[in-house]
């Protein structure tokens, strides 16, 4: 579902909520009940009628047609999904797996069950909380998109930020937006043996592909601050136009030189809808 068409669905399903609140607020009375069970009955119907296309489709074809959100996003209500939620559980966290791998990190499932799902990051960024959150948020934004009827879920294996300095408030304290997927557009032609910058959701990325796997970082350099438009890719190692500091874009983006310096990840996931990075949401509301 493109952006546009997605944003339509979302206004239509909250002024369908919208109204059925309204009509949940009246006083008790004949009219109440009749306009509640009016709207059961249509989706008992529409429910039944579904319900025969899936089975005409076949399970295939069926799993196929669910993988649209707004499509996937109705069968879940009328409790008809042909995909089990271990099986989208499963589908999600393939979704990010190539990004997981490109911070040398994986994830494992504890647990599925009616109550929510518990996972465990692995191996990921060692000594880099940052973008152990970023990890953290790209599995819990797939897992919203596949399985919105998840109950709760919990990720472990997060490192803890370090505390900021006796008597300081940091305003991340105070607000921290959380990051939404924008889409990126067309990331096949990005080229194997350079850098390139695009602009989208008004920040700057700076872009390459490694083989089948594409990575996307902030652009900007932590030594200096310069970008990574047109610089060259050695193997796995770009170096900085401004000062030559290194940074490995295939493993997060650390520098081989300094164990403390890296690149800030800008996670992409793979839709049905496209490619997606996440951005900071302050920045992105404002496209």
């Amino acid at each position: 579902m493109d952006r546009q068409s997605r944003r339509q669905f979302e206004d239509r399903a909250r002024r369908v909520d919208a109204l059925v609140e309204r009509l949940e607020a009246l006083p008790d009375g004949d009219a109440k009940r009749s306009g509640l069970d009016a709207i059961q009955a249509l989706l008992e119907l529409h429910g039944d009628v579904l319900a025969r296309i899936l089975d005409r489709l076949g399970p295939e074809r069926a799993a196929e047609v669910a993988e649209d959100e707004a499509v996937g996003g109705l069968l879940l209500l009328h409790g008809i999904h042909p995909l089990s939620l271990e099986e989208r559980v499963g589908k999600a966290l393939e979704q990010v797996r190539p990004y997981m791998g490109s911070h040398g990190g994986g994830v494992r499932v504890l647990e599925v069950g009616e109550s929510g799902v518990r996972l465990r990051l692995e191996g990921s960024c060692h000594n880099c909380p940052s973008s152990q959150a970023t990890l953290k948020y790209a599995v819990e934004q797939a897992l919203a998109e596949h399985a919105p009827d998840l109950a709760r879920i919990e990720v472990e294996g997060v490192a803890e930020p370090a505390p900021a300095p006796a008597g300081f408030v940091s305003l991340d304290t105070i607000r921290r937006p959380e990051p939404r997927w924008i889409d990126v557009g067309d990331v096949d032609a990005l080229p194997t043996d350079r850098v390139e910058t695009r602009e989208v959701g008004g920040v700057r990325l700076a872009m390459c592909r490694l083989g089948e796997e594409r990575y996307a970082y902030q652009d900007s350099c932590p030594a200096c601050g310069a970008g990574f438009g047109g610089a060259s890719l050695e193997g796995e190692i770009v170096a900085c136009p401004g000062c030559g500091a290194r940074y490995d874009v295939r493993h997060a983006g650390r520098s081989p030189d300094d164990a403390g310096r890296h690149l800030e990840p800008a996670p992409l996931m793979s839709s049905a809808g496209g490619i997606r990075v996440a951005l900071p949401a302050v920045r992105a509301e404002a496209v």
